[in-house]
């Protein structure tokens, strides 16, 4: 006998096998035993999560031999049919070959005929949206006022692209994507069932991968029995994916906590060494940031096991909030940038060294001077000069950089701030610019706070706008670093001892 694959040997052919649809199942079992039957249904939803799986499982409710039924008995020739796939009044239609107004017309001339075997004529239209605008017309006055023998059950993964005419004449059913959990729980039971062993690491995986579709996880379950020769593990699952061990990812944040840029290098050396793929690092880094802010939020809603949940607990308490925010920002920007670099390790290292030249400076206090400075106070030419604080409320001389040093903020406003350049102000309104690098500063949460300290120091209130363009070099950031690079101290140490400015770790300072 033929191997048959997991995706067709295990459908569901009855609503209570159906996995993460319980609010469909309950409205259609409700309205089968009360004998409220519509003529018309539409199921909307991503691939693999069983459209066509409760159109079949509807057929057979609505013409079992045993009358209609929510739950249909499976043995009669009716169900026996429609779960092999050969019962004539069940009539599955592919719209994404079958668009044309012809072939929908002929469709609909045959419906007026009654059932040859069923209590009803059962037309499932699959990817129904992909209908030309005349087949849409052609079956309009039908799916209105179609015979009482004719039920129709579209499914579609692009609602939107359905007139209005149509969906107002269909009862609808929006089918979720399936959580992970729920996936990784049918994957085990199914292999109980098959009697094959698996690691709960391994099934969480492939459920993630699957992305809310059960279909696509059990392809992949298919592939992992044949990758691990009928044992599924999750190094073999891991190799098979593509994937990476999360505590890569781990230790890179716990890298960038601890400001140490060697540290974070390191593990993406160790990373390309395995041929990993950084697009998807990128993805599963923001994934990881994710759960952190929600760590943050709620710590009795982290999901990781094992040591894992320790460990993302603890960056839950060492990094910011803001922090989290402003990372998660840079993976994702990364990400998109990714197509850009020259190639997938520099755009993935630019991404992890930006996170580091824009941490927050809430942990500035510990990082040590440069070398040879012998814990001495930073040159005197690295403040700016006067003192904002002190000065008249409400004025401003137009210096910029001076300004945004004495505004009372804190953390990625301040930077914001720090790394801006003056566009204009006009007494009301202000334009501020930032450099494409920096863009990651300019979220609108941040340009608030930026504005209400503003306002508290102008004592009115201030029209904000952050653009994004190139900026001159006149910013607090730059000033600061002329100013060190210009002091004589810093110059014989560059000179007499082959010392380098790090130009990230030059902080304005009041």
């Amino acid at each position: 006998m033929s191997y048959q694959v997991l995706a067709r040997k295990w459908r569901p052919r009855t609503f209570e096998s159906l996995v993460g649809q319980e609010h469909v199942v309950k409205a259609l079992r409700n309205a089968l035993d009360q004998k409220r039957l519509h003529h018309a249904y539409l199921f909307s939803g991503t691939r693999g999560v069983g459209k066509t799986t409760l159109a079949r499982i509807l057929a057979k409710c609505l013409n079992c031999e045993t009358g209609i039924s929510s739950r249909p008995c499976g043995k009669c020739s009716a169900c026996m049919e429609i779960d092999a796939g050969r019962f004539i009044d069940l009539i599955e239609v592919d719209a994404a070959t079958n668009t044309k107004v012809d072939e929908m017309r002929q469709l609909l001339e045959n419906s007026v005929y009654t059932p040859t075997r069923g209590r009803f004529k059962v037309y499932v239209i699959d990817e129904v949206h992909m209908l030309s605008t005349s087949a849409f017309n052609a079956m309009l006055k039908t799916l209105e006022e179609p015979p009482e023998h004719i039920k129709f059950i579209l499914a579609t993964t692009d609602p939107q692209k359905i007139p209005v005419t149509v969906l107002s004449r269909c009862l609808q059913f929006n089918l979720k994507q399936m959580p992970a959990q729920a996936i990784a729980a049918h994957l085990e039971a199914i292999l109980v069932e098959e009697k094959l062993p698996a690691e709960a690491g391994a099934l969480r995986l492939l459920a993630e991968c699957a992305r809310g579709s059960m279909r696509d996880a059990l392809s992949l379950l298919d592939q992992a029995i044949a990758y691990g020769a009928g044992n599924v593990t999750e190094q073999a699952v891991r190799s098979m994916l593509g994937t990476i061990d999360d505590s890569f990812l781990y230790s890179i944040l716990e890298g960038l906590a601890r400001g140490d840029s060697a540290a974070v290098l390191a593990v993406a050396e160790d990373m390309r060494a395995r041929s990993v793929g950084f697009d998807g690092a990128l993805q599963d880094l923001g994934t990881l940031l994710h759960r952190i802010a929600l760590a943050q939020g709620a710590p009795e809603a982290v999901d990781a096991e094992g040591g894992l949940r320790g460990r993302l607990l603890a960056l839950g308490r060492t990094l910011a909030p803001e922090e989290v925010q402003l990372y998660y920002q840079i993976a994702i920007h990364g990400r998109q940038d990714l197509p850009f670099a020259p190639d997938e390790f520099a755009g993935f290292t630019m991404a992890l060294l930006r996170m580091l030249a824009f941490a927050p400076e809430t942990r500035d206090a510990g990082e040590s001077r440069p070398s040879g400075s012998k814990g001495s106070e930073p040159p005197e030419t690295a403040k700016p000069a006067g003192n904002l604080q002190a000065a008249a409320r409400g004025s401003f001389d137009g210096d910029w950089p001076k300004l945004a040093n004495s505004l009372n903020l804190g953390g990625i406003a301040k930077q914001l701030a720090q790394a801006s350049e003056l566009g204009s102000f006009d007494g009301e309104a202000l334009e501020l610019c930032v450099s494409p690098a920096a863009k990651h500063l300019a979220e609108k949460s941040f340009q608030e706070k930026l504005r209400g300290a503003l306002q508290e120091r102008f004592g009115r209130p201030v029209r904000l706008t952050v653009t994004i363009r190139e900026t001159t070099g006149n910013t607090a950031r730059d000033r600061a670093a002329a100013a060190v690079t210009r002091d004589a101290f810093v110059r014989d140490l560059v000179e007499n001892f082959d010392a380098t400015i790090i130009e990230s770790s030059i902080k304005p300072v009041q």
